[in-house]
């Protein structure tokens, strides 16, 4: 039996074709265009994920018996936006995880409605990336869009109604709209009402890795796969990850450097953060998570080396950084690319470098691009260690965590054992397993990952690095507050 793994990312879709023993017969990765209307907008269109999708299914299959492809599994780019009509025609371009236009929405969410009753309705406060803010500016700047508005999606729910005509949303993916009672796991009516939707426009709800139905008889015959396919509810794309890796069940930690950046602990038992600077999830497993989350991680890298530096060479640009160096690097970098979520909640933030003096390097600066990350990773961290969680090892996935130099600082940073996975392909391969679950050939999450999930290598910290980061950390806890004001100001 063979197996599709979708990740519906920012910048890409990434098909993977697994077999049942968890071996990846074949990946293709597709891109599309992403849109910035206005500074701090992000849009695409969920037209050129499917074309995306499709073609990538077709190039996936090339030269297999397409009979033996028995199931699909999505994850994806979570909390965007995908309005649909009564013909189920999309309404407007989706508005993305990372656009922060929403500012006055989730301030009057978080003042108005409340937080305490937001986290009592929905486990959550107001962030500008969630759905509910997203549908409260719709209806406010384009009232006759809202009002055509027939069903409400988020983007990898979109594809698998393309595959299957079912309107389905899994619960961890709806977690992140601020639209679902997490800890009951149904539509809250009371923050349908306040964003003025009703559960007749809202998809119905899954878990993960149950079937929602077949493959379309029409999509059946232009991508040539069987009739009988089935496609499970799938997941958001950090819960997707999670499965990948290995991280269910109690007390699992997955930290992912990608475009964004997540740190992930995995519970069998439903749980908040008092103070919402974690969110509180469902998780792909059937259980729940806590997750911190960073709109701008590895794409920090990728903006400085492509936009700044003009350089493709990523790894190029690590090559005069030495173990020696870390830890003792002056100039530090904040991460606030796109404003930042976990644990600040600050749309206004914004990213910058400080402490740049005549003697400042290239690598300097690349380094603290890469320390800065770490940095802001840790902040979520130390909140979960506020919550009494011991989190002395996690698996690391996603695409920063191919840089082994950028492993060694995360892994200083933490001061933890950081797990890197056989397989490293995130989110695709944890729809992959999911559609495993679905289809039968495991009975439930936690056997699969037993199976599947293997550990390939391991960083640990050294002791005399980790120290000198402690110093650096300090240090670099105490940048954010000196500019929070000032950032407002530079719009």
């Amino acid at each position: 039996m063979l197996f599709i793994g979708i990740d519906l990312g920012t910048s890409a879709v990434k098909l993977l074709l697994v077999d049942e023993q968890g071996r990846i017969v074949r990946s293709v990765t597709k891109e599309y265009p992403l849109s910035f209307p206005r500074p701090g907008w992000s849009e695409q269109n969920p037209a050129d994920w499917w074309k995306a999708v499709q073609h990538g299914i077709l190039e996936l299959t090339e030269h297999i018996d397409k009979s033996e492809v028995r199931g699909i599994g999505c994850g994806g780019q979570m909390h965007g936006l995908v309005v649909l009509d009564e013909n189920d025609a999309v309404i407007r371009p989706a508005i993305l995880w990372n656009d922060g236009r929403t500012a006055e929405e989730t301030d009057w969410l978080n003042t108005e409605v409340g937080k305490d009753k937001l986290s009592a309705l929905t486990a959550n406060i107001a962030f500008a990336g969630f759905t509910a803010p997203k549908l409260l500016w719709l209806k406010k700047h384009e009232p006759e869009n809202f009002a055509r508005i027939k069903k409400i999606m988020l983007p990898k729910d979109y594809i698998n109604y393309r595959l299957t005509g079912v309107h389905a949303c899994d619960y961890s993916d709806a977690s992140g709209m601020l639209l679902l009672d997490v800890e009951h796991k149904r539509w809250s009516k009371e923050m349908l009402d306040v964003c003025g939707v009703t559960e007749e426009q809202m998809p119905r709800l899954f878990e993960s890795f149950e079937v929602i139905g077949n493959i379309q008889g029409f999509v059946s015959g232009s991508l040539g796969l069987p009739r009988d396919c089935k496609v499970v509810a799938g997941a958001g794309d950090n819960a997707a990850a999670a499965v990948g890796t290995g991280v269910v069940g109690e007390g699992g930690c997955n930290i992912s450097l990608g475009t964004s950046g997540t740190i992930f602990i995995s519970s069998k038992k439903f749980g908040v953060d008092p103070n919402n600077a974690l969110h509180a999830f469902a998780h792909a497993d059937g259980g729940w998570h806590l997750m911190g989350c960073m709109l701008s991680a590895a794409s920090c890298n990728k903006w400085f080396c492509d936009e700044i530096l003009k350089t493709k060479d990523y790894a190029g640009e690590q090559v005069d950084i030495t173990p020696d160096d870390l830890g003792r690097n002056r100039v530090f970098f904040l991460p606030y690319l796109m404003g930042e979520r976990s644990p600040i909640n600050d749309t206004d933030a914004r990213a910058c470098f400080i402490g740049m003096s005549m003697d400042s390097s290239r690598a300097d600066l690349v380094q603290a691009v890469l320390e800065g990350v770490a940095f802001a990773t840790r902040d979520s961290f130390e909140v979960a260690k506020r919550l009494g969680l011991n989190i002395t090892h996690s698996m690391l996935c996603g695409g920063g965590a191919r840089s082994p130099l950028w492993r060694a600082i995360l892994s200083n940073v933490l001061n933890i054992r950081l797990d890197i996975p056989q397989t490293e392909e995130g989110p695709g391969y944890g729809g992959a397993m999911l559609a495993m679950v679905g289809c039968g050939a495991y009975p439930g999450v936690q056997a699969c990952a037993d199976a599947l999930v293997r550990v390939t290598d391991s960083v640990e910290p050294d002791p005399a690095i980790a120290a000198r980061y402690e110093e650096r950390y300090q240090k670099f806890k105490t940048i954010y507050p000196a500019l929070k004001s000032v950032f407002p100001a530079l719009k």
